[in-house]
């Protein structure tokens, strides 16, 4: 699980660097439709279950939503099919 975290998280900073790119060259306004703030809330819970106890009762729940937001990465060469939920 832990593979597929730093996945993410790598996946979320690559698409931030996107973004950057877009609004340096067309404006701040090409990010009003924006997926930012999901990327932000997708890295919370990244790093809210590396900070998470194995025996929380919650790690179980936020695994499997890491393992179905990581499927949209799916096409991702890096991206491994045992991560699917």
């Amino acid at each position: 699980m832990d593979d597929l975290v730093e996945f993410l998280v790598a996946r979320i900073m690559d698409d931030n660097h996107a973004y950057a790119y877009v609004a340096d060259t067309m404006g701040g306004e090409a990010l009003l439709d924006s997926h930012l703030p999901m990327l932000d809330l997708i890295e919370q819970l990244a790093n809210d279950y590396k900070a998470m106890a194995p025996s929380d009762s919650r790690s179980a729940g936020l695994a499997y939503a890491l393992r179905v937001l990581g499927q949209s990465y799916a096409e991702h060469p890096a991206y491994q099919q045992e991560w699917r939920p």
